[in-house]
């Protein structure tokens, strides 16, 4: 029924699951599981649909949250959210388009699970307290200690300035460039002097283990990546609100996300790992 509150407002339900999880398949897996819920609901006795299914939503995000923590401890290299395929009016709502990007979920995965949930209904989705607190079984006002915490956490560490559309394009633009061709200086020139690169291969295809630190180290690794392939392809795309490129390595994809700051960029996230590539086809439906 298109009528269902849970069908109306999935959209919403699958963003929230997101941005807790930083994965689309647990994503999916935490709003299948709402779904079966709600199927054996009484509809009669729920007052606010939308509300009941955001707290059914965080309380199933919260438990696989807790789970997969547990199980990232284990992964092979560095761990990077699972990127998403947007259009371009996802950045319209630059709220949004800011609290879904690989930066902000980054830092989002260094809180702890509570403090993520309370963060995103807060900050993102502008819940009151008191749903928040009926939402991760705490009191309003331990939520409002949370909320404090958890905002500092994540002003402290997310990236100092924000740039236009029109900027970010061209810098994504510039790069992708400078990355087919493999010209070394190409790529410094686009490159702050303290760039950081982060990749993520999941243990499945290969992908440094650790942060690369410097333009110095992190051109020559990419302008070393064009020499040793057959084929390198570059497509600029929007990747979960933002302009970003899909590069395919002798046709093995990878997706590209760039942070920029005064035109140069700062901070690259490269995700190989096969199993986060998967929904690069398919436009994500997002919404607050």
């Amino acid at each position: 029924m298109t009528d269902d509150p849970f069908v109306v407002h999935r959209n919403l339900l699958f963003t929230v699951a997101y941005e807790m999880l930083g994965s689309a398949a647990d994503a999916e897996d935490v709003l299948q599981e709402t779904w079966l819920r709600w199927a054996g609901v009484d509809r009669s006795q729920v007052r606010e649909p939308r509300a009941y299914l955001v707290r059914a939503v965080t309380r199933q995000s919260l438990n696989r949250l807790r789970t997969l923590s547990r199980s990232r401890e284990d992964y092979v290299g560095e761990w990077l959210p699972e990127p998403l395929l947007t259009s371009p009016d996802v950045a319209e709502d630059h709220e949004l388009a800011e609290s879904v990007s690989i930066a902000m979920l980054t830092v989002l995965e260094t809180l702890a699970p509570t403090e993520r949930a309370v963060f995103v209904l807060r900050e993102v989705f502008d819940m009151p307290y008191t749903e928040i607190a009926r939402a991760v079984g705490k009191s309003a006002a331990a939520v409002r200690q949370i909320a404090k915490r958890s905002r500092e956490h994540v002003a402290a560490r997310r990236p100092r300035m924000q740039v236009s559309r029109s900027e970010q394009q061209a810098v994504v633009k510039r790069f992708l460039t400078a990355l087919r061709t493999g010209r070394l200086q190409d790529l410094l020139d686009v490159m702050a002097p303290d760039v950081v690169m982060i990749a993520d291969g999941g243990g499945i295809v290969s992908a440094a283990l650790a942060p690369i630190h410097g333009a110095d180290q992190v051109a020559p690794v990419l302008a070393r990546a064009q020499r040793v392939v057959d084929a390198l392809e570059t497509t600029a795309v929007w990747l979960n609100g933002a302009p970003a490129g899909r590069i395919a390595f002798d046709g093995e994809p990878a997706a590209i996300s760039i942070d920029v700051e005064d035109g140069r960029i700062t901070r690259i996230y490269v995700v190989r790992n096969p199993n986060k590539l998967k929904r690069l086809d398919e436009l994500a439906q997002l919404a607050r």
